[in-house]
């Protein structure tokens, strides 16, 4: 996974989006506000926004940075108000996973229906999702089945969940997190992706090792940040 690195300026900040221009005869399952769902993708973008993001047109703004970035073909976009530039790498047997983490609200997947949810309160877009907080792409280096991939999504959550409890957030991620699965399309389809198939446990050990490290990252920075010492 060659991820680029490109900056651009966006209300008085510079902000980082990294690309993985994933080449020829790739297919993706994705969470994400552009290219979600399962089909053909030629590239993986995630692009930092400021942390009072309020555009009420966030797939149209992806869409603009990937023209810009020269993007072209069926792809997939990612936006998140985390440090694009922490983020943090991780493999596992030809597995390959980037993520990026923010946790400023840790949110547990189950609320009561009507609980107010501070993540989403400072930053509505119109009912549209707010950029995710928690982004993760993986790449597989075996075909999948449409159900594998699916497998490999519910597969890499549960290993973002335990790595966010082990780091001490009692969550499940945050209200918005997104997700990206690759793999080949060519090739004898793997059909299972749990965490105890081949590709499922190493998706689940690569996912956990990123997030984990990410987290720990994370509360790190807010460390700093607290006693005036160096972080973003």
């Amino acid at each position: 996974m060659n991820l680029e690195t490109a900056r651009r300026e966006e209300d008085g900040a510079v902000l980082a989006t990294t690309v993985w221009r994933t080449g020829p005869g790739m297919r993706a399952v994705s969470s994400a506000l552009l290219g979600g769902g399962i089909g053909p993708v030629a590239w993986v973008m995630n692009a930092q926004v400021p942390g009072a993001y309020s555009r009420t047109d966030p797939v149209e703004h992806l869409r603009e940075m990937a023209a810009g970035l020269g993007l072209a073909g069926p792809g997939v976009g990612m936006l998140t108000a985390a440090s694009v530039d922490r983020t943090v790498r991780r493999e596992d047997g030809g597995v390959a996973v980037a993520t990026t983490v923010g946790l400023r609200v840790p949110t547990w997947a189950a609320a009561p229906e009507g609980a107010t949810d501070p993540e989403l309160a400072p930053i509505r877009l119109d009912g549209a999702p707010r950029p995710g907080t928690v982004n993760i792409t993986v790449r597989v280096p075996a075909a999948l089945t449409d159900a594998a991939l699916v497998n490999a999504v519910v597969t890499a959550t549960e290993a973002k969940t335990q790595a966010l409890l082990e780091a001490g957030y009692p969550c499940t991620g945050t209200a918005s997190d997104a997700i990206c699965v690759v793999a080949p399309e060519d090739g004898e389809p793997e059909p299972f992706a749990g965490p105890r198939s081949r590709w499922g446990a190493r998706i689940a050990r690569a996912v956990h090792a990123a997030v984990h490290a990410g987290a720990l990252d994370y509360t790190a920075v807010l460390r700093a940040r607290a006693g005036n010492g160096p972080g973003r």
